[in-house]
């Protein structure tokens, strides 16, 4: 993988998806039967829609992915935004609703208590490749909960 992204330019946010989140996420899928679906729409109201650039879901949870640019407390303030509309929408069901923010190199994860309301952002950050088995480790943890 490391030799592999010393080839490639990484400088838009496409590059990152396809060469850094994808194979995460193809590996993910060795480990888990996890359904991942791609520009996934959502629509609570006429001001609360859009696209959720990856949904991973299995029988008892769901993490929604964003790759985004450098800003990483903007982008997560819109992840923040797309875990609450995902509640209102269709799944208030679950007490808990899993997202990362990612800019390919940097993971960010966070956790929505549908019981309590806040939105738990982590601390840690997570580089990919460096901490590639911790990011598996992390997800399949959240999949299989």
């Amino acid at each position: 993988m490391e030799e592999i992204l010393t080839c490639v330019s990484l400088t838009s946010e496409m590059a990152r998806r396809e060469f850094l989140i994808a194979p995460v996420l193809m590996e993910l899928m060795h480990y888990t039967k996890v359904k991942i679906k791609v520009s996934y729409s959502l629509k609570v109201s006429e001001q609360l829609k859009g696209e959720l650039d990856y949904f991973l879901q299995t029988k008892t949870q769901f993490l929604v992915i964003e790759p985004k640019n450098a800003d990483l407390q903007i982008n997560f303030t819109q992840l923040a935004v797309e875990l609450i509309a995902l509640e209102q929408a269709e799944f208030a069901s679950y007490s808990m609703l899993y997202g990362a923010v990612s800019m390919g190199n940097i993971w960010q994860f966070a956790v929505l208590d549908t019981q309590k309301k806040p939105i738990l952002q982590d601390i840690n950050l997570y580089l990919f490749p460096t901490d590639f088995l911790d990011l598996l480790q992390i997800i399949v943890g959240i999949l299989e909960a």
